[in-house]
């Protein structure tokens, strides 16, 4: 039997977001037992690779196959992807077309060239520029007749129309080249972007099995860490525009730093394409988009002007998801200057990783009525509350004490479900995530996420959910001066007091951006004191005197990535009115993963701001 391994709520979670284009590997088998080893994986809104889960297969026959793909979709809660695309195996094949009916199947291309490696070996070795050319053929193809063309072109100049390996590979070209697979989206960036291994740099052939699962945690926790820092980057670096229109700046505020760079260099090249309406009059109309040192090489956009809705001959938008520089031509010309709605694809945003979808199927009773369904809601609701929970040990005994509360309700309920009907607001046991929940939908749409596993980017670490109490606001006013790491010698300093919570309010909330204020108030716990004592610390902010503090503590955040036990000793430099100096100064210390869900919280509060 083969062995699965979903990875549970962290799959299915990161499946629920990025679901829609996957890839299937099992090129790798690990040393002795040489058993394939086929993870699930796909691409995030930063254009890096995710796990969906993984396998370790006896075998490599239909049946284990049809096993594995059946297992692993009910894992992913029966919802199939729009596309997979797997290696050359008849077996995989059949099982695809017999577990995913309604999906599209792709040969990898790149194992299409892998094996033409070492098939054509010594043909490569003869004629070292061929290598070159096939692969421009296959990436670079934009249309059925370009592809076509170049292959044939390609057998006459290097006399290959007899090589048995090229027929073959020509005549299932409907199952692997790109250009027949325009109209199908595949979370493509770029052309000729690569499907390299979840697992490269961590396990190769030579792996034990006792080494590769700890080699598979290793890639978990590195994949974690590469998209935290993607989404620092995004949040924490203003792109640079290259043009005065208004869809730039609208694209630099909706989509992650990558796939912004990707539209960004689509929307520069309209600058050389000229684009002349052949046909209508009316609603709908065609044009012809051109370069202009290569006006032979036409593209025709259909563009209905009462819905906003656009087509191309090239069908980037169809197969990447971004909009190709022939329509945002046609949009220039015709004085669209923002990017409608539809074509804003919510899993390249900011916020792609929001959970308005999970709570809209919890709150649909049609979904709760399996077994399956509902331990599966409720191992993504608990993976949530873990993630959370173990940030520090406040919010860790915050945690332990909610699932404790909650298991006695689920007891009593238990005991009484043939009396009692269990309303479903009421499954989590904890009133305030039900209310975050509640005021986070509008968020949502409009807040990057931070962390991977992080359903949007709501105040849950605000533990007053109305913010400081309103009768503090009446306290002097004091305002950030600077935010700095301590000058002394942190090596040798012992500073006792520690950073406990944090606690917020906006005020005139109603008002424009430079009007809007947040009233910040700190819990300071003093460990030197006997016994310990708590302080509280408030300050405003503005967006303006928050973006250099959230930079600051962004940096400082990075520099405690190892070890793991460094802290960072934190000046924090406060106007004071009620002070002969002007100036108040606090000093505290945090860990990484304490400054980490500060650094959640201001990302919010920027937001709101």
């Amino acid at each position: 039997m083969p062995f699965f391994r979903p990875f549970l709520s962290l799959s299915r979670t990161a499946y629920n977001y990025f679901g829609d284009a996957v890839i299937f590997d099992t090129m790798f088998r690990p040393k002795q037992y040489q058993i394939p080893f086929a993870p699930f994986t796909g691409i995030n809104h930063h254009g890096q690779m995710v796990l969906f889960g993984c396998a370790l297969l006896l075998d490599e026959c239909e049946s284990s196959f049809t096993w594995l793909f059946r297992t692993w979709l009910s894992a992913m809660n029966d919802r199939p992807p729009v596309s997979i695309t797997t290696d050359q195996d008849r077996a995989i094949k059949a099982a695809v077309s017999q577990v995913f009916p309604e999906t599209c199947h792709c040969i990898c291309k790149w194992h299409i060239l892998r094996e033409g490696q070492e098939r054509l070996a010594h043909f490569y070795l003869a004629y070292p520029s061929f290598y070159g050319e096939l692969y421009s053929c296959i990436n670079f193809s934009e249309t059925i007749e370009d592809f076509e063309l170049s292959w044939s072109a390609l057998l006459d100049k290097y006399d290959l129309h007899k090589n048995e390996w090229l027929h073959a590979v020509y005549n299932a070209r409907k199952q692997w080249a790109p250009v027949y697979f325009h109209g199908t989206f595949f979370a493509t960036l770029s052309s000729n972007q690569g499907v390299s291994s979840f697992f490269d740099g961590y396990v190769n052939q030579q792996t034990t099995i006792p080494l590769f699962f700890k080699q598979y945690e290793r890639a978990l926790e590195h994949s974690l860490e590469k998209e935290i820092e993607a989404d620092y980057d995004t949040i924490c670096t203003t792109p640079m525009l290259k043009t005065p229109s208004p869809m730039e700046q609208q694209a630099a505020n909706l989509y992650t730093k990558k796939v912004f760079s990707k539209f960004q260099e689509e929307l520069v090249e309209t600058f050389v394409y000229t684009a002349n309406k052949i046909e209508g009059d009316g609603i709908v109309s065609k044009y012809r988009v051109a370069k202009y040192e290569h006006d032979h090489k036409a593209y025709f956009v259909m563009l209905n002007v009462s819905e906003m809705k656009a087509s191309c001959t090239c069908q980037m938008f169809e197969y990447s998801g971004i909009l190709c520089r022939h329509i945002l031509t046609v949009f220039t010309v015709t004085n669209v200057l923002t990017l409608p709605s539809h074509y804003i694809l919510k899993r390249w945003t900011r916020s792609a990783k929001s959970w308005v979808g999970l709570d809209e199927q919890h709150a649909n009773p049609q979904c709760i009525k399996t077994l399956t369904t509902r331990f599966n809601n409720l191992c993504q609701e608990a993976f949530k509350l873990a993630e959370e929970g173990a940030v520090a040990p406040e919010t860790y005994n915050a945690a332990i004490s909610a699932l404790r509360e909650s298991g006695k309700k689920i007891a009593f309920v238990k005991k009484n479900v043939a009396k009692v009907t269990l309303p479903s607001s009421h499954a989590s046991g904890n009133s305030h995530e039900d209310g975050s929940k509640k005021n986070t939908s509008p968020v949502a749409a409009m807040v990057p996420s931070l962390w991977p596993w992080q359903d949007a980017v709501p105040p849950r670490f605000n533990r007053n959910d109305v913010g400081a109490p309103l009768a503090d606001l009446n306290q002097p006013s004091m305002i950030p001066v600077s935010f700095h790491r301590d000058t002394g010698h942190p090596d040798s300093t012992v500073v006792l007091t520690y950073f406990k919570s944090m606690t917020w309010v906006i005020e005139n909330k109603n008002a424009m951006e430079a009007g809007k204020v947040a009233v910040i108030n700190l819990k300071l716990h003093d460990y030197g004191k006997n016994p310990s004592g708590e302080t509280e610390v408030q300050f405003r902010l503005t967006r303006v005197t928050l973006e250099p503090m959230l930079r600051s503590m962004s940096y400082i955040n990075q520099q405690l990535s190892t070890p793991v036990n460094r802290v960072a000793v934190i000046n924090l430099k406060l106007q004071d009115t009620n002070t002969t100096s002007g100036e108040t100064e606090v000093k505290f210390q945090v860990s990484r993963d304490t400054l980490g869900s500060m650094l959640r919280s201001m990302a919010y509060i920027r937001e709101q701001l």
